[in-house]
């Protein structure tokens, strides 16, 4: 078992249960779990040495919400200005002409930027399955994350109602309900990963009440808890999918959750932002979590999420950046930022400070996926997931007032290392285990040949 010890930090961030700071600290790691931490631990060597001399150490941070085959449709005109069910009309086009190859380059884009932001822990929904595709393509996914060394946490997502049978999405990207669960079997038998320091586990995630039946919805949820896997959808994301819910099921979103198993401490939405005051406390007396992804949010003017009500009410919150195509960006520490910046607005000032920012973002964000045992903080007897920033840096210069507070609300959004289970993923601002000129240029014309395709195919 390989040993690392990190001394002489400037600061370590520790975000454990008394937000404890140890300046001129320490930390000791056998294998992935911190042994010793603080400004006098017993230890003085290892297999590595990391002299954090002017670095400081946050726990890593914890992505809870993501779509990276998104990837190659960001930045595209015709999907800007637009609200959700726009957005998804114009992309399922593209989406269905994607192939295994642009998955595994889309995620190795997405997950690299994520690590290079300070994320060790990503948990991904992956719900476009087009015809003639094989249906391994979340697979592809996972092969990136192992090969860039990141905590995975990806849901085998569904769509089996499309538009000819009242259904948004188009019958070309959705698949017969007995395919999904058995696939969905298949996954998590041959992935799923139950140890705490498990680099790999696997959820059960229907995309949406607009894409899935309502037989699906409790087939997913038994399946789900018979594996006892956790279960994630979206869900109260816009006015849209409240009124689909409301004229073709009459029911409210949450209300068609009820009805098919879908509410517990084992199930966390995406977005929540249509959730009125009644809703907002059922799902905290019931340990429900919900994903914040504040940029898309804001980009697709969806709305905004009634964050202060929700931590009264217990409902645990974490941040999620949401897709590539619907942010633009796969960069966790400009979430921050922008989550900061946006309840500040909306609830005044003293609502939610950078450092409360940064507790969803770590211990709120483990709580949703229910791995708060491992991750979330660093403290003896869990993960050793960390990024650590450069205070030498120019645009920290006359800034260093409030370590906690640095790299969210002061410099630019990224990091000079990230550890990951104890290994070094990204050293110098640089991923460790690729190439990434190599891989930039090789999803460069991937992206470019799936939009050539489905230009053609569209022209037909």
């Amino acid at each position: 078992m390989k040993t690392l010890l990190i001394k002489n930090a400037r600061n370590i961030i520790t975000m454990d249960g008394e937000r404890n700071k140890y300046p001129g600290g320490s930390i000791y790691i056998e294998g992935q779990e911190i042994k010793a931490i603080g400004t006098s631990i017993p230890y003085q060597d290892a297999d590595k040495v990391i002299d954090a001399t002017g670095k400081i150490v946050y726990p890593g941070l914890i992505n809870t919400h993501h779509h990276l085959y998104q990837t190659f449709t960001r930045n595209i005109p015709q999907a800007q200005n637009v609200e959700l069910f726009d957005w998804l009309l114009t992309l399922y086009d593209i989406w269905r002409h994607i192939r295994p190859k642009d998955i595994y380059l889309s995620a190795m884009v997405g997950l690299g930027e994520l690590l290079k932001s300070g994320c060790t822990t990503v948990a991904d929904h992956f719900y476009v399955f087009p015809d003639g595709i094989s249906g391994e393509l979340i697979d592809q996914e996972i092969f990136a994350a192992r090969e860039l060394g990141v905590r995975f946490f990806p849901t085998r997502g569904s769509m089996s109602l499309g538009r000819s049978q009242g259904g948004l999405p188009p019958d070309q990207v959705v698949q017969k309900e007995e395919v999904i669960l058995r696939d969905t079997m298949r996954v998590i038998e041959t992935y799923h990963d139950r140890d705490k320091f498990s680099m790999l586990r696997v959820g059960v995630a229907p995309c949406s009440p607009f894409s899935v039946s309502q037989d699906l919805l409790r087939e997913s949820a038994n399946l789900a808890r018979s594996y006892g896997v956790r279960m994630h959808t979206h869900l109260a994301e816009t006015k849209d999918e409240d009124d689909f819910c409301r004229e073709k099921l009459g029911m409210r979103p949450l209300e068609l959750m009820e009805k098919t198993g879908w509410i517990g401490d084992d199930v966390w939405y995406a977005h929540g932002i249509w959730f009125n005051e009644n809703e907002i406390i059922k799902m905290g007396s019931c340990g429900c979590g919900v994903a914040h992804c504040p940029s898309s949010n804001m980009k697709m003017g969806s709305g905004t999420m009634q964050i202060m009500k929700m931590i009264k009410a217990g409902v645990n919150v974490g941040l999620g950046v949401d897709g590539s195509a619907s942010n633009d960006a796969s960069n966790m520490l400009l979430e921050l930022k922008v989550m900061n910046l946006l309840h500040n607005h909306q609830h005044g000032t003293k609502a939610l400070s950078a450092e409360d920012c940064l507790n969803i973002a770590t211990n709120g964000s483990a709580k949703v996926l229910g791995w708060e045992d491992a991750i979330g903080s660093l403290e003896v007897g869990k993960a050793a997931d960390m990024f650590m920033i450069d205070t030498n840096r120019l645009e920290f210069a006359g800034a260093l007032f409030d370590d906690s507070s640095l790299p969210i609300l002061t410099g630019t959004p990224r990091v000079d290392m990230t550890i990951v289970g104890g290994k070094v993923v990204v050293e110098d601002g640089r991923l460790v285990n690729v190439n990434e000129e190599s891989i930039a240029t090789q999803a460069h014309v991937a992206a470019l040949n799936m939009m050539e395709r489905a230009t053609k195919f569209n022209k037909k």
